[in-house]
């Protein structure tokens, strides 16, 4: 699956939406993003996985915990193949 889908596949579900939403402010441990969610430790691991498989957020280990980050450059080509599109409609219709 190329970037693109699995950037889309990934930003579906509401809940990745809301963890993508959180990590703006910055990074976030699994546990303080967790306790934004009422999900079983093992819904929140999947949802991470999804999110970094698509290379949407980062990861890094810091001792025993786990650090999750925003990945923008993603986000941004997701952003630009959109607006991509829809300019290229605009100009079909115009």
């Amino acid at each position: 699956m190329n970037a693109t889908n699995s950037a889309f596949k990934a930003i579906a579900d509401p809940a990745r939406r809301e963890i993508l939403r959180l990590l703006r402010a910055g990074e976030m441990t699994a546990g303080d993003l967790a306790g934004h969610f009422d999900m079983s430790k093992p819904t929140m691991s999947h949802h991470f996985a999804v999110l970094a498989d698509a290379d949407l957020i980062t990861r890094r280990r810091d001792g025993q915990t786990i650090w999750y980050g925003l990945n923008t450059t993603v986000l941004q080509d997701v952003l630009a193949w959109m607006l991509d599109l829809t300019h290229h409609d605009h100009k079909e219709n115009t």
